[in-house]
């Protein structure tokens, strides 16, 4: 009786370890890149909201990163990333536009067709 209250405790801990692997799998964990040859897409931040295909939130703590919503955690390393992105200094070098909110419920994608490079 002893074994199988330990195998359904050893099985319960497994399934909450490999629910939350699942979770985070997405999440937006951003590391910016020195060199744009170092970055998997190119980031133009913008002035206006209205012209971003992004609304930015930038989380205070990893846990609290979106799943590809808008909600970024910067990473201190490039191998704690899901995506590495480089800042442009020009709108035309960029494959997204984004805009950084001070809140996150203005999070989200305005531009749902470029939502894939952030996957």
């Amino acid at each position: 009786m002893i074994g199988a209250v330990k195998y359904l405790k050893l099985l319960t801990v497994s399934s909450f370890l490999i629910a939350a692997s699942i979770c985070s799998a997405h999440a937006q964990v951003v590391y910016s890149a020195q060199y744009k040859s170092d970055a998997q897409v190119k980031v133009y931040v913008s002035k206006y909201k209205s012209d971003a295909d992004l609304v930015v939130y930038k989380a205070q703590y990893k846990s609290d990163a979106g799943d590809n919503n808008g909600v970024w955690f910067f990473a201190q390393y490039a191998s704690d990333a899901k995506k590495k992105i480089y800042f442009t200094e020009y709108k035309s070098d960029a494959d997204l536009v984004i805009f950084f909110s001070d809140y996150k419920s203005d999070a989200g994608w305005k531009n749902k067709n470029k939502q894939q490079l952030m996957y």
